[in-house]
């Protein structure tokens, strides 16, 4: 193996000794092998020692990590911090391989690298030697240089030991200002949403995510954002940070003063170099690193966010674990190399589906491959922008769900021709290609990304699938695929069914429930649609006391407005279910099921005051509208309860139609009700 011809062992009694004046050698396992030490036990510098340790089982490796935790998933934090995610979920997939060949070193400190004796010495005073180093150092907070910075109710997010410290903090916040419009600021912002906390983005930029949204789709995002509670100021410049030893507000450059009892600095990251700097390897941003991810010493490998590689430092998770994997060929003597490109963007910020890929911003754009034309497509739920140069894809953004994204993606990567007839189609409908030409995920390139939280191609995921994983669970266990944030596990289930295996997606929580409360609704619905609705009495002295309900103008009046209350707290619960802002009444399933249920009361609120009779003109059509909102909602949770028992494919379809539909029947009914309030009491 090629970490073999790295050289001896340097000479222990050369090696100078630290304050505990202990030299550490080879691995006990190898005597004689210079291990692989590696610095950094972050996402990245995991998954180096997790696919290392598997190609060479024999291989010693060593593992420095600065915290005491074991090593968990950094990706996971913000839902770890809104309590969304537990800690058994933040260790999942980031365990280091239990062998003897593998020594983890946590809560140790690497100070000092020595090159000529190749080896490094921690903070306990002990050296360690190498034979081959591998820097997976990561980041570390960019906390700008402003007045009151220091105060007392200043927070950074990077770490398990920020969120830990947040959590606490935000159980007493009143209002917390965020300084930061990036992605970790908009995580972090609606993490710290609890009920009674108010949130402000501020952004010096001229709109949120600027480096990767046009104007049209980070408005909105913006626009999303506030729909959600939290305040968006873009375009303002912290002047300083209010307050005696403790924070009271923050003041902006235009003299506007917010108060506020907490600031959360997320403006940026800065790469880890000291170490490296110290030991006099180039630095840039990062530490340069060549296509094999090798520093200017070949015996030094740097992974990650601390590592420039043509002039460019990745602020994602993804293209670190690609630089981890090409460190490892690089170790064992491969001749894999990483070619930069920057892999598309695809996360939820604060539960908004946000896609980048390429650039949609002409200031960043090279014009020598021609000038950028863009296209944007708007529609409810969805924004896309995408980017042309002389014809060919060459970057897109988008918020919301968007058709057809993937294809997109890799379009946009390959730098696609897109002839003006799609271009045409893509204006109107959002969609480049026919509906279902060639879209579902098994026709997707094998380098295309189905999970993008943890950079899993439709290649692995189909190799695992060939090894036998048959079902989702097994199929996101060995990858890793669906374990963040679930947005993909519908792709995965689509790959599994067209594979012949297990294709039924996890059951919802307290999926009978709602497949009960939907089979009421729905037989309430149908039962108004279809009865001929209860006939007037002739003479009042012999009709029923509850025939009183829709002929005493006060008691008609009572069930009028009781159905247009819920039917506008359900309305409401549509557009709020996805808050996770209060975590105890269940999340978005417990508003799920809220929904359904505020429905069906609302259907009996109405027959009570119709008598289950349609009526006429106005009052048949505001009827009819009703029970069809309601009817096309319960297919929509119908399918929801039982999608553990369908097809995924089938899933997505029927609940992406009942969904559309169950919105567009929705914008009529506001205006209807306000005409027949109008026409009863103007007549």
């Amino acid at each position: 193996m090629n970490h073999r011809l790295f050289g001896p062992l340097p000479n222990a009694s050369d090696a100078p000794t630290g304050a505990a004046g202990e030299v550490m050698g080879a691995s006990a396992a190898a005597p004689g092998l210079a291990p692989v030490v590696v610095v950094g036990t972050g996402p990245v510098g995991v998954r180096f020692v997790q696919q290392l340790h598997a190609r060479d089982p024999a291989c010693p490796i060593v593992v420095y990590g600065r915290e005491h935790w074991q090593p968990y998933d950094r990706v996971q934090l913000s839902s770890f911090l809104r309590g969304q995610t537990g800690w058994d979920a933040l260790l999942r997939g980031q365990e280091l391989p239990a062998s003897p060949q593998v020594q983890v070193q946590l809560h140790t400190e690497v100070l000092e690298i020595d090159r000529a004796g190749r080896r490094v010495r921690d903070n306990r005073g002990r050296w360690q030697a190498y034979g081959t180093l591998v820097l997976a150092l990561g980041s570390r907070a960019h906390v700008p240089d402003l007045p009151g910075i220091g105060q007392a109710g200043v927070f950074v997010f990077r770490d398990l030991a920020d969120a830990q410290a947040l959590q606490a903090r935000r159980v007493r916040s009143v209002h917390t200002v965020v300084l930061g419009g990036g992605l970790l600021g908009l995580e972090a912002a609606r993490a710290m949403q609890r009920q009674h906390t108010r949130v402000t983005v501020v952004e010096h930029a001229p709109r949120l995510m600027a480096r990767q949204l046009d104007a049209l789709t980070a408005g909105a995002l913006t626009t999303r954002l506030q729909d959600l509670g939290i305040a968006v100021r873009t375009g303002a410049a912290v002047r300083r940070i209010c307050g005696h030893g403790r924070v009271s507000g923050v003041e902006l450059r235009d003299g506007e003063h917010i108060a506020c009892d907490t600031v959360l600095v997320a403006t940026g990251i800065v790469p880890q170099v000291p170490l490296a700097l110290d030991a006099g390897l180039p630095i840039g941003r990062g530490i340069r690193v060549d296509d094999r991810m090798a520093t200017a010493d070949p015996h030094i490998l740097a992974i990650g966010e601390c590592a420039e590689h043509r002039g460019v430092v990745h602020g994602l998770v993804a293209p670190g674990l690609e630089q981890a994997g090409v460190a490892v060929h690089t170790v064992l003597g491969g001749t894999a190399r990483y070619a930069g490109a920057v892999a598309p963007t695809r996360l939820k910020v604060a539960g908004v589906p946000v896609t980048a890929s390429g650039t949609v911003d002409p200031e960043r754009h090279d014009d020598s491959a021609g000038p950028l034309q863009l296209l944007h497509h708007r529609s409810p739920g969805r924004t896309l922008t995408v980017a042309l140069a002389r014809g060919r894809l060459v970057g897109l953004a988008a918020v919301g769900d968007v058709p057809q994204l993937a294809r997109l993606q890799a379009a946009v990567g390959a730098q696609q021709r897109l002839p003006f007839w799609q271009a045409w189609r893509l204006r109107r409908s959002g969609c480049a290609w026919p509906e279902g030409d060639g879209d579902g995920v098994a026709q997707w390139p094998a380098d295309a990304r189905v999970c993008q939280c943890n950079g899993v191609t439709r290649g692995a995921l189909g190799e695992a699938i060939t090894a036998g994983c048959r079902d989702l669970p097994a199929l996101c266990g060995a990858t890793r695929a669906g374990t963040v944030c679930g947005s993909c596990q519908p792709l995965l289930a689509e790959l599994l069914a067209d594979a012949g295996a297990a294709t039924a997606l996890p059951a919802v929580p307290a999926w009978r429930t709602l497949g009960i409360a939907t089979a009421v609704a729905t037989l309430l619905a149908l039962a108004v649609l279809s009865w001929p609705g209860i006939a007037y009495w002739a003479r009042a002295q012999a009709a029923p006391v509850w025939h009183r309900l829709w002929t005493d103008a006060d008691l008609k009046q009572w069930t009028g407005y009781g159905a247009l209350a819920l039917a506008a707290l359900g309305l409401l619960l549509s557009a709020r279910k996805r808050s996770r802002r209060w975590q105890g009444a269940g999340g978005f399933d417990g508003w799920r099921l809220a929904h359904v249920v505020l429905g069906g009361l609302a259907l009996t609120a109405l027959a009570a005051h119709t008598g289950a009779r349609l009526g006429a003109r106005l009052d048949m059509a505001l009827v009819l509208l009703f029970l069809g909102l309601a009817l096309v909602g319960a297919v929509s949770a119908a399918v929801t309860a039982v999608q553990h028992r369908l097809p995924a494919r089938q899933v997505q379809r029927w609940r992406r139609s009942a969904d559309w539909a169950h919105v567009l029947l929705a914008w009529p009914l506001p205006l209807l009700l306000g005409l027949h309030v109008l026409k009863a009491y103007w007549f």
